[in-house]
């Protein structure tokens, strides 16, 4: 199985002036995420505006990325629905199409138990053999799955590889790496409010999945790297440090509203946003501008014309 570890990008989905699929700007970002070390992409995420995008849209996504990064760099998708039955359906799809992982969430809005959170991800874990995760975000879904939890799918399925946490809690961190032990990868998010980019690394995490890769490719890649030696240790911190600034603009508003703007700042293919997201614009964008500027990711990333 799959030992994930390192910069796990969540890449938003590029679209055309008329509010198509913009499979030559995906192919564009997917490239320069390989050329700058990040370990393995995610896609379909809520960086990639998934709940705005139609069924057909997520599964030519799935053909079309494959289609581009097999044998390249291992891509995930998101199979998360809002039933057990529709998760179970597309995962098995990204499973028929050649995909290197799916990843399931609680589903939204409807506040489950433990029980019922149980029993759906236990079910979508068993209804596919590809390696499989979990993304556990509490603010956008509303229900946490707790470390017990994990364990006990952890125990139940050899494919289930990764745990994405995206909340404010050491305590969480460490209790599922207290209790399954490193047979589950912990990556977390870099939201900077949360901050638990180190906290992760520092219990036995491997990594980070995260959205500043998709500006600072190569900063993020040194940055999520598992505490090995001291020198990764004490150049990870610094690197963390140092970019922390450019994540806390990356996430003025919810993703992927700044991470498009930042694209396009750079010349690249970020597009604009479906609605109900309005565009990032006015003074706060100018602001943005000037801090990449400032702090070199222009003139390093910057599509010169």
């Amino acid at each position: 199985m799959m030992n994930l570890q390192g910069s796990w990008v969540a890449m938003p989905t590029p679209f055309t002036e008329d509010n198509k699929i913009d499979f030559k700007g995906f192919e564009t970002l997917i490239n320069r995420q390989i050329k700058y070390g990040t370990s393995q992409l995610f896609i379909l995420g809520s960086a990639g505006e998934v709940t705005l995008l139609t069924q057909e849209e997520k599964e030519a996504i799935v053909k079309e990325v494959i289609q581009m990064t097999k044998g390249k760099i291992p891509v995930f998708f998101s199979a998360a629905s809002f039933t057990t039955d529709a998760s179970v359906a597309f995962a098995q799809y990204c499973e028929k199409q050649g995909a290197d992982g799916v990843v399931f969430t609680v589903p939204p809005y409807v506040l489950i138990n433990q029980t019922a959170a149980h029993i759906h991800l236990d079910t979508c874990m068993s209804a596919v053999d590809i390696p499989c995760g979990i993304y556990n975000n509490p603010s956008r879904l509303g229900v946490q799955v707790m470390p017990e939890t994990i364990k006990k799918l952890s125990d139940a399925h050899s494919n289930f590889v990764v745990d994405k946490e995206a909340l404010p809690s050491v305590e969480q961190l460490v209790q599922v790496q207290r209790l399954c032990q490193g047979k589950v990868k912990i990556m977390c998010c870099d939201f900077p409010k949360y901050s638990i980019v180190l906290p992760t690394l520092a219990v036995g995490g491997t990594g980070t999945a995260n959205i500043g890769g998709n500006i600072i490719p190569e900063e993020a890649a040194m940055y999520s790297r598992p505490w090995t030696d001291m020198k990764i240790i004490e150049e990870c911190r610094e690197g963390y440090f140092k970019w922390f600034p450019l994540l806390q603009a990356l996430y003025t508003f919810s993703n992927p509203v700044v991470i498009k703007a930042a694209l396009n700042v750079l010349g690249l293919p970020g597009g604009h946003l479906r609605k109900p997201y309005q565009d990032f614009g006015g003074q706060k964008l100018a602001d943005l501008e000037k801090l990449m500027g400032e702090m070199g990711v222009i003139d390093k990333y910057g599509v010169k014309s």
